[in-house]
C-alpha cells in the first residue's frame, strides 16, 4: 500500500497530479525549459500584483518584463500576522501552514497554497529516488526534534508512522541513548538515515568509538541525508567509513522547497523545476555564477503567499559549471547573521570560528561537540562537551590560531558544558553572534 502517498492525499495535496507535472517540466527541451521559467516567473509576480494587497504594497514600481525591478523580501517583512499577507481567495482554513524555526532570529508563520505543497513533495520524492529511497516503502531512521508537550510529541509519532519512520531523539546523544540507537537499528530494516547533522555525526563518533560499521548490523541500509546543519568534509568522511554508506547534503527551506539536493555525482544540484535560484550583492545586483553573495529564492508556485525574490538569509554561490536547467550549488557559507564583526571592523565568515576551532580539536578524542559565540567585538566564547577539562597547551593552541588567522587583540573563551542547548526544533547553531 502506497501508505505515504496516501497520507498526502487526505490531507488535501494530490501527489499523483504534481508528480506528473513535475515529469512533463523535466521531459521539456533546454529551450522550452527556458521559456518555461520565465513565463512561471511572470506569471507568479502578475498572479501577486493582482491577488494580493500585501504584495502590492512592496511593488509600487514593478514592471513585468524587466525581473531586476521586482523587488527583494526579507523576513522582517513577513514578521506580520499571516492573514495580513494571504491572497484573495485564500485563508488559514485552506492552506498548509507551517513555522520557520528561527534560526535566522527572524522566525515567521508562512502559508503555502495546497498545490504548491504537493509540487514541493514531488520535487523531494524525486531527488530521493535518485538514490534508490522510495517514500512508500522505504524505512527511515530519523533524527529530529520533536515536541514534547503530549499533543504535539503523538501528532508527529502519527506523522511518523504514516511516513514509514521512526524518530531518535536529538536532546540525548549520551552513550546509554546510542546504545539503544544501535540495537533500533540491528532489528530494523533501514534503507536511509535522514535528519539534523550535528546528531548523526554524533552517532558516527559513537560507532567510532565501538569499533562498529553500520551496514554491518543493518545491511539494508542505503544512504544518509543530512540536512540544515553544516556539512564538514572530514565529518562526511567519519560518517562514510562507520555507516558504510554514501552522504548526502540536503539544502532546504520549510517555507520554500528542497533548494539544492546532492545527485548521484556528488553535484549539489539545484532544484530548478519549482524554485528560480539568484545570487545577490548588497545592492541587489545579480552576481554572475561562481561569485559569492546572497542567496534569493522564487517559488514559482505558491499563489496564497508571495515568496518571490525572498532573501532566504543565506550566503553562498552558484557553480560556473551549471546551466539553467541543472544550476549547481557551488558553495553555501553560512547565514547572514553569522557575520562576525571585529574590533579594526573587519569583517569574517562567522565559521571560520568554528573551522579554528574545529581543526585544532577535531583529534582529541574527549572534544564531541562545541559552538562558538561572539559576545562582544573582541571575546568569543566556546562552549564544549568534553569528558575532560581542555589542557591550556589545547587553550593556547585555539588562541594563537584565531589570531593568526584573524586580528591580534582577540579573547577566546572556554566553557566545558555536559550539553549543548539545542533549539526547540533540535538544531544546533555551530556559530551565533550576538553584536548587531
Amino acid at each position: 500500500m502506497r501508505l505515504f502517498d496516501f497520507s498526502l492525499k487526505i490531507n488535501g495535496f494530490d501527489i499523483d497530479k504534481a508528480k506528473s507535472v513535475l515529469s512533463k517540466i523535466q521531459a521539456k527541451t533546454d529551450a522550452e525549459f527556458e521559456a518555461y521559467i520565465e513565463k512561471q516567473k511572470k506569471d507568479i509576480v502578475s498572479y501577486h500584483l493582482t491577488n494580493n494587497p500585501f504584495y502590492k504594497t512592496l511593488s509600487k514600481s514593478v514592471t513585468i518584463d524587466e525581473w531586476n525591478s521586482v523587488p527583494v523580501i526579507t523576513k522582517r517583512h513577513l514578521q506580520q500576522p499571516v492573514e495580513d499577507r494571504l491572497s484573495e481567495g485564500y485563508s488559514i482554513k485552506n492552506v498548509y501552514l507551517n513555522k520557520t524555526s528561527g534560526s535566522s532570529g527572524d522566525p515567521f508563520i508562512f502559508a503555502k497554497d495546497k498545490w504548491c505543497h504537493a509540487m514541493t513533495w514531488a520535487e523531494i520524492i524525486n531527488r530521493f529516488a535518485w538514490h534508490g529511497i522510495e517514500f512508500n516503502t522505504s524505512k527511515q531512521a530519523r533524527f529530529y526534534g520533536i515536541p514534547l508537550d503530549k499533543k504535539g510529541y503523538y501528532k508527529e509519532r502519527l506523522k511518523d508512522y504514516f511516513s514509514n519512520r521512526f524518530r531518535f531523539s536529538v536532546f540525548d546523544l549520551s552513550d546509554t541513548a546510542f546504545e539503544k540507537v544501535l540495537a533500533k537499528f540491528k532489528i530494523s530494516k533501514f534503507e536511509y538515515i535522514n535528519g539534523y547533522t550535528s546528531p548523526i555525526v554524533q552517532f558516527a563518533k559513537y560507532l567510532k568509538q565501538e569499533d562498529i560499521v553500520l551496514t554491518k548490523v543493518c545491511p539494508s541500509l542505503k544512504v544518509c541525508v543530512v540536512t540544515s546543519e553544516m556539512l564538514f568534509e572530514d565529518d562526511k568522511a567519519l560518517m562514510e567509513t562507520y555507516f558504510g554508506v554514501p552522504i548526502v547534503n540536503e539544502y532546504g527551506a520549510s517555507e520554500l522547497d528542497l533548494i539544492a539536493f546532492q545527485n548521484t555525482k556528488g553535484e549539489w544540484q539545484v532544484n530548478s523545476e519549482t524554485l528560480y535560484v539568484e545570487v545577490l550583492d548588497e545592492q541587489n545586483n545579480v552576481l554572475p555564477n561562481g561569485e559569492e553573495g546572497r542567496i534569493v529564492i522564487t517559488s514559482l508556485y505558491n499563489k496564497a503567499h508571495p515568496f518571490i525574490r525572498y532573501d532566504i538569509g543565506d550566503i553562498g554561490s552558484l557553480s560556473e559549471d551549471g546551466t539553467t536547467r541543472k544550476p549547481l550549488l557551488k558553495k553555501l557559507t553560512g547565514r547572514t547573521n553569522d557575520i562576525a564583526i571585529l574590533p579594526s571592523g573587519k569583517k569574517a565568515a562567522g565559521l571560520t570560528f568554528y573551522y579554528i576551532t574545529k581543526s585544532v580539536i577535531e583529534n582529541d578524542g574527549n572534544v564531541s561537540e562545541f559552538i562558538v559565540e561572539q559576545s562582544h567585538l573582541d571575546t568569543f566564547n566556546m562552549s564544549y562537551v568534553c569528558k575532560t577539562e581542555l589542557s591550556e597547551a589545547k587553550k593556547a593552541t585555539i588562541k594563537a590560531e584565531v589570531i593568526r588567522y584573524l586580528e591580534p587583540n582577540i579573547n577566546v573563551n572556554f566553557n566545558r558544558v555536559e550539553k549543548l542547548k539545542r533549539s526547540k526544533s533540535g538544531k544546533l547553531k555551530q556559530f551565533t553572534s550576538h553584536i548587531n
